[in-house]
């Protein structure tokens, strides 16, 4: 997307100042900080290219004082922010304070797939034969020779000799083994199953992948030659039949097992049969059961930044529900504990606007709490509004009770929350039993 300095396209420059962004406008943090660019290969020059190439080279040209050392001035013409800024400052100061980056510490990592890099570098080691003499190598062993590679390739392939002189460091990373990308498929964290996840979720179908499944996609995947991009591949083929099946049915969950991965239609046919199928139910059951350990183990690992971060509502029972809302939901861990503790505040505000309104004082315990919280996150409410919805005979109670006995404190349980008018009923019973009236 950049053009050399000048032209229609992004500036280079651009890139220290959106590094300046990401450290909060921190001038000296920036200035030691790391930028990376991908795709650096799409800024080779063509071969036989005639005429000024501002996309290519004039990129390439472009970097090679920030790479080196340059001071990059925040304040340019283009930028409506940094002018209006500047004139706010000079407005708060009367003086105009020239501020600039250098890029003298600033790490430059530059990536790219460099397609047919590896058959210059073999041109180079080997010399070609003619006839018997030829030495053959094959397309899959051609990428061995990357590691050989030196800047002298690098200009064949169509950099400047000074723009790879100032990239003294060549890395070749290893192709991707079947190993490699069932390793990523079964990282937590993998936005290629959490996506596919929430896809389902979205038409309220839970979908789950047996570890044998994972393996057996990431052969497939190897097979496409294309890294880690062929895991999209390889589970969108296998996945789509069912995308497009399943919501128009009441099936509420999909266990991916290697059946389904080698004949997803026949397994597709075989589910729309018999969609309560006991041996694919207690498979289900199973699957969750050993995610949400995981997850409890994760929590587990961080328990002492969770309880620095959340004490008032880090409890056993509230770091399973998180567990069983994060396996439901897909949210971050930190995402969820956030909406625990904001619904953990409404029920402390409401216990406080209740006495305000009606004069008894109110407290919900542990288990009250819980409950709440569950309800809320669950129905997808506010915990006001479920202590809204369970209190509205508190108060003709609490009165009854208040008249007899004098009481007007009460310690809320679960049953209260749960079954509100049998709780009030009871209490009431037991209040009058224990005050009889004269």
């Amino acid at each position: 997307k950049f053009s050399e300095t000048g032209y229609v396209g992004g500036d280079v420059e651009d890139l220290v100042r959106d590094l300046l962004t990401e450290a909060n406008d921190d001038i000296e943090l920036a200035e030691h900080g790391i930028i990376y660019l991908d795709e650096i290969d799409k800024i080779a020059s063509a071969p036989n290219a005639i005429g000024i190439d501002v996309s290519r080279t004039g990129v390439q040209r472009t970097l090679l004082k920030p790479m080196e050392e340059t001071e990059v001035d925040l304040r340019v013409p283009h930028d409506p922010v940094s002018q209006m800024q500047a004139v706010e400052e000079y407005r708060r100061t009367g003086k105009r304070e020239k501020r600039s980056v250098n890029t003298r510490n600033i790490l430059f990592i530059m990536s790219g797939a460099f397609n047919d890099l590896a058959g210059m570098v073999r041109n180079r080691l080997q010399k070609q034969g003619i006839g018997f003499g030829a030495t053959l190598q094959s397309k899959e062993d051609e990428y061995k020779f990357l590691k050989d590679t030196r800047a002298e390739d690098l200009i064949t392939y169509g950099f400047e000799s000074e723009f790879i002189g100032r990239l003294p460091v060549i890395a070749v990373l290893e192709r991707l083994e079947i190993e490699d990308l069932y390793e990523i498929l079964r990282n937590p964290n993998n936005p290629i199953i959490l996506g596919k996840k929430d896809d389902f979720r979205a038409y309220g179908v839970d979908i789950k992948f047996t570890d044998e499944a994972l393996r057996l996609l990431a052969e497939i995947a190897y097979l496409e030659k294309t890294g880690a991009r062929g895991l999209v591949c390889a589970i969108e083929r296998v996945l789509l039949p069912f995308e497009k099946k399943l919501p128009s049915t009441e099936i509420k969950y999909l266990v991916v097992t290697p059946e389904v991965v080698s004949n997803p239609e026949t397994e597709l046919a075989k589910i729309l049969e018999h969609p309560h199928d006991p041996k694919r139910s207690r498979l289900y059951r199973g699957i969750v059961d050993e995610e949400r350990k995981q997850v409890q183990e994760q929590i587990a690992i961080k328990k002492e930044r969770y309880l620095a971060d959340y004490p008032i509502v880090f409890s056993p029972r509230r770091v399973s529900l998180v567990a069983d809302y994060h396996l439901r939901t897909g949210l971050s861990l930190e995402r969820i504990f956030d909406e625990i503790l904001a619904l953990y505040n409404q029920i402390t505000a409401f216990e406080g606007s209740y006495y305000e309104r009606f004069g008894f004082k109110i407290h919900f315990n542990e288990e009250a709490i819980n409950t709440i919280v569950e309800q809320a996150l669950f129905q997808e409410t506010t915990a006001d509004a479920i202590c809204g919805k369970i209190s509205n005979n508190y108060d003709y109670a609490f009165r009854l009770i208040a008249d007899r006995s004098g009481q007007t404190q009460f310690i809320l349980p679960r049953e209260a929350v749960v079954d509100t008018e049998r709780y009030l009923n009871q209490l009431i019973r037991d209040t009058f039993h224990q005050f009889p009236g004269t």
